[in-house]
């Protein structure tokens, strides 16, 4: 039986994340069900000059991750009535990513205002892994709370905060950083960074 991870792609700078969780998503094998909301097709184009079309999905998402589709499915965000809105629906959980402090509050409150959100609320109830990537700062107290409210429903609160010890040297491995993150969360393995060892290399003559 199929049991997708839903990815839902929220308005919030950042969109690059998202590349970078679908590819490795895919990349082990991983079935996608994928829903990018209106605001993040804003950004979409203007971050990378792309856009998902519901008309054209398949396409523009090809297009987008730079890769031949297998196994992704998309979900328009106006569709409260598709799969991922219902508890019945059979997946693993979800990621979202980035995830904007409008989306955190939809989902805190259970606002359900379009199928991202009601998505990531049905899999919560569900107590299905939840993961979601906020990239907004600085941090007000009402994001704080919201956020702290997701956190005591059960999802993790995982915010696009690169590390640097690594030897990452480009933008791209940074945002892997981040998305390698996000899949040790779902327990999904991946090559996306170099992990800690305990071993100083280099700066050990220092000390």
């Amino acid at each position: 039986m199929r049991l997708p991870w839903v990815v839902g792609v929220s308005g919030a700078s950042g969109t690059p994340y998202a590349q970078s969780v679908l590819n490795g998503l895919l990349d082990a094998g991983e079935a996608v069900d994928l829903v990018v909301s209106r605001a993040a097709r804003l950004t979409l184009l203007d971050e990378v000059g792309r856009t998902i079309r519901d008309a054209h999905w398949e396409e523009d998402v090809a297009a987008w991750l730079g890769r031949d589709l297998k196994d992704v499915r998309y979900w328009p965000p106006g569709d409260l009535a598709a799969g991922p809105s219902s508890g019945s629906y059979q997946v693993r959980g979800m990621v979202v990513v980035p995830a904007s402090t409008a989306a955190v509050a939809g989902i805190a409150l259970g606002l359900s205002k379009d199928l991202l959100q009601r998505a990531a609320d049905v899999n919560l109830k569900e107590r299905r892994p939840v993961v979601v990537v906020p990239r907004e700062t600085p941090l007000s107290r009402g994001h704080l709370v919201h956020l702290l409210a997701l956190h005591d429903a059960g999802a993790v609160v995982l915010p696009a905060s690169p590390g640097f010890y690594a030897g990452t040297s480009t933008v791209q491995e940074l945002v892997d950083f981040v998305a390698g993150k996000v899949l040790d969360t779902l327990g999904v393995g991946h090559t996306l960074f170099t992990r800690w060892r305990g071993e100083l290399g280099g700066a050990r003559a220092l000390l």
